[in-house]
């Protein structure tokens, strides 16, 4: 089930709505309004195919991939 972000028309107001077919109608939480423009949502990725720091070295010895759970980078 994509979720979907959106900016009312009337309001300003940014949400979100979980969306399950394009029948579905949005309206605004803040005013009720049906006026809405969907906005392009921004997730994170790598960049250029590196790989994402989480804080954790390979070398750090705890959490999930730190080593201690036996899964293989």
């Amino acid at each position: 089930m994509p979720i979907y972000e959106y900016v009312c028309d009337d309001c300003g107001e940014h949400y979100e709505r979980i969306v399950m077919n394009g029948k579905t109608k949005i309206t605004c939480p803040k005013c009720s309004s049906a006026k809405n423009t969907i906005q392009l949502s921004v997730f994170a990725a790598p960049a250029n195919g590196s790989k994402a720091s989480g804080g954790f070295s390979e070398s750090s010895g705890g959490g999930c991939c730190g080593g201690a759970c036996g899964c293989k980078n």
